[in-house]
């Protein structure tokens, strides 16, 4: 069964540039993950502080090794002071 993530980010007044450029940096090497099956980074339309992972994982135990991944850690330390919420839901599907 396939976990799915949802990561709800709130930028700090200011700060949506470079939370966006620092949340992109995360793309790429992301989606090389072993287990990683969908990382995209959705920005509101109508928000400008506010950004959506929708990403989806082999297993809860292959995400997890991405949530203690180097570059997932110097994106925490880089943005500690640019974002005011973090929200993170596991999810399953139910069809």
């Amino acid at each position: 069964m396939t976990l799915t993530i949802l990561a709800q980010i709130t930028a700090t007044e200011g700060k949506e540039d470079f939370v966006r450029a620092e949340l992109n940096k995360l793309v790429d090497i992301t989606r090389a993950e072993p287990g990683c099956l969908q990382y995209v980074l959705h920005s509101d339309n109508e928000n400008p502080h506010f950004f959506v992972f929708y990403e989806e994982w082999e297993s809860r135990a292959l995400w997890q090794q991405h949530m203690n991944a180097p570059h997932l850690k110097a994106y925490i330390e880089a943005t500690k002071d640019a974002v005011d919420a973090f929200v993170l839901n596991e999810m399953t599907k139910t069809d």
